[in-house]
């Protein structure tokens, strides 16, 4: 039976709406239809109307209209200040919407009218727990950032340029880390292009004989190592930030403050070696971050070096000659 049927008594609608709601989710659209009604006859008193608009909100909440039910909860609430089931789904509603503040304001000034209500109690632990939870994420995400941006300060106060990243299914999420005296620790990849083996290095150590090299031919005296020039356009500062920021925290931000419109000096991508290679070799006398200042030298995410041997005669050649390019 539909509510326009129910009678002319503001009373009979309301119950006609609580019975619909017991009849299950099929029959809340009916309610709400009762509710509605009663409420716009604007005859009731403010108590009466409050808990009608209480009831609309709860049936709001099962159907998942959180705002509505908001909404109604906060009517409920200017009406009858003392409503604490209006306060309560007020809450619930608040908290459905991620609305984590107001939820925890409902639900104190709920337990202020009722201090002995046990749902209402329950709530607000639910409610502290997940403000306590998304503190945590901010600060996490506060400190993800500020580490990330003081990372690509100290790339460019070395004037170094930063390129997209490259064998990432070897090194993963790696990054450079700057400790606490400001200096940049590089992991670095070793690639042995003759047999595209690689190591990937995160502290430099003095390591054993390579099992694939059965004819000693990549021992310290011969092997010679070379980096790619021009590998690739430098990054901006945002795309930098943007990458250093994966695997944190922070890495869903897309806007990261004043940082966002400053770019980095992209390099030409075509600059080559001596004599035209894109090869170009490392002298070894000189520190890694000498190295990586050179304007040749695009940092594929991290620092990349091929090393090539001296006895690898054919090979040598090949390299050295650029006739040798990574497999695509």
């Amino acid at each position: 039976m539909f509510c326009d049927q129910a009678g002319p008594f503001l009373f009979e609608l309301k119950e006609e709406g609580n019975k619909y709601v017991k009849m299950g989710k099929k029959h809340y659209s009916e309610a709400i239809n009762c509710y509605t009604r009663a409420i716009n006859q604007k005859a009731l008193s403010d108590m009466e109307t409050s808990m009608i608009f209480s009831n609309r909100a709860h049936v709001n909440l099962q159907v998942g209209n959180y705002g509505r039910a908001l909404s109604d909860s906060e009517e409920a609430i200017k009406l009858s200040p003392t409503n604490v089931k209006a306060f309560y789904r007020a809450a619930k509603a608040s908290l459905s919407l991620n609305k984590l503040v107001e939820a925890r304001r409902f639900c104190v000034k709920g337990v202020d009218e009722n201090p002995d209500n046990v749902e209402l109690k329950k709530l607000c632990e639910v409610i502290d727990s997940q403000i306590s939870q998304r503190q945590q994420h901010e600060a996490q995400v506060s400190k993800a950032l500020t580490a990330a941006k003081d990372l690509v300060s100290a790339i460019e106060e070395r004037g170094l340029k930063i390129g997209k990243a490259m064998f990432q299914e070897l090194t993963g999420l790696k990054k450079p880390i700057l400790d606490k005296d400001r200096i940049l620790h590089w992991p670095v990849i070793l690639l042995y292009a003759e047999v595209m083996s690689s190591d990937f290095i995160e502290d430099f150590y003095s390591g054993a004989p390579l099992p694939w090299d059965k004819e000693s031919a990549y021992t310290r005296d011969a092997i010679e190592l070379y980096y790619e020039a021009g590998s690739g356009v430098g990054l901006s500062k945002k795309e930098i930030i943007s990458n250093f920021l994966q695997g944190t925290a922070a890495s869903h931000l897309e806007t990261f403050g004043d940082d966002d419109e400053t770019d980095a000096v992209k390099p030409s991508p075509s600059v080559g070696g001596e004599g035209g290679s894109k090869w170009v070799k490392v002298n070894e006398r000189r520190t890694l971050h000498s190295v990586l200042k050179e304007d040749k030298f695009v940092i594929p995410g991290i620092p990349v070096f091929f090393a090539v041997s001296k006895r690898s005669k054919s090979f040598y050649k090949k390299f050295k000659s650029g006739n040798w390019s990574l497999p695509s």
